[in-house]
């Protein structure tokens, strides 16, 4: 394989891609990031990462459908170029106050929203509080674990759950964030972590993904906090109640390679009001990076019915 010439590829980006604006906005006093597509005429569409992510993975989603939308796509705190939490942790709701701050502050309501993973129970959690400020939702793998996994976790004593949750921070706040010599050992590692990513997905999720540290090696932009999940929040009926307040046409995405289960088959859907979910064949956990044009298709279609 050829070495990584940034130079050439940032030519390729600029090329294929029309780049969008950087902003900032402020909630619970953190600096957060997020990147603007413009056309401010047409309707919203907000984009939602996954954990340990960042906001330039929808960059070819966005490109698709900005001149349809005026895209937004937000860094979620600890993530990207947002600032990292200080003396806290990261929970799903702080997250989605995120979401609701930046959607009143741009006025974004009523929006489309589509959400990865965290950002898909991120999207799903918005919608359920403030279901008269979204027109359609899209979640790709945003339910979690399978029931299977977590009803199995929460037969733990709360008291367990905690004390893990607490292990788990000690053990990271002693973690070391791995550094590589060069961007280019960074990008193959990106390309283990998902062999469905072409060599250009790897290359430019690499290069917004990651800083270059002080001693010229890179890290991946973020904290390692994120990591830890902690087990208070809403339990299971509350998530059920959430999804039931959800007014909008709902499309529930999955990679059938992926460990996520078909929310249709095991129940996770009886809640909602309108409902369509689409399995991706040949797709793990990111369908919209591994089968981009087959998830582009299922997206338009949905997005026009």
């Amino acid at each position: 394989m050829q070495g990584f010439a940034l130079s050439d590829l940032r030519q390729l980006i600029t090329m294929r891609y029309r780049s969008p604006t950087s902003h900032i906005y402020f909630s619970q006093r953190l600096r957060l990031h997020y990147v603007d597509w413009g056309n401010e005429e047409a309707p919203h569409l907000l984009l939602i990462h996954g954990g340990r992510d960042h906001c330039r993975n929808w960059d070819w989603v966005a490109s698709e459908l900005r001149d349809d939308y005026h895209i937004i796509a937000p860094d979620l705190r600890g993530h990207g170029d947002s600032q990292w939490m200080i003396g806290g942790g990261y929970t799903h709701i702080d997250y989605v106050y995120d979401i609701a701050q930046l959607v009143q502050q741009k006025h974004m309501a009523p929006v489309t929203v589509m959400g990865h993973s965290l950002g898909g129970s991120i999207s799903l959690i918005y919608s359920g509080l403030y279901p008269e400020s979204v027109n359609k939702l899209i979640s790709i793998e945003g339910m979690g674990a399978p029931p299977s996994w977590s009803h199995a976790q929460q037969k733990n004593a709360v008291h367990h759950q905690l004390q893990g949750w607490i292990n788990n921070l000690r053990q990271l706040s002693a973690r070391i964030p791995r550094r590589y010599a060069t961007l280019e050992d960074a990008f193959h590692r990106m390309q283990t972590e998902n062999p469905h990513l072409t060599s250009e997905q790897a290359r430019h999720l690499t290069i917004h993904g990651s800083n270059q540290n002080e001693d010229g090696t890179f890290t991946w932009k973020f904290d390692n906090y994120v990591r830890a999940f902690s087990p208070l929040g809403l339990d299971e009926q509350e998530i059920k109640t959430l999804y039931g307040r959800i007014d909008c046409p709902t499309l529930l995405v999955y990679g059938k390679e992926s460990w996520a289960s078909d929310p249709a088959k095991d129940g996770r859907t009886d809640d909602f009001k309108d409902v369509t979910v689409r399995g991706i064949e040949n797709a793990g956990h990111w369908s919209h990076h591994d089968q981009f044009e087959e998830f582009m298709r299922i997206v338009r279609d949905f997005l026009k019915s």
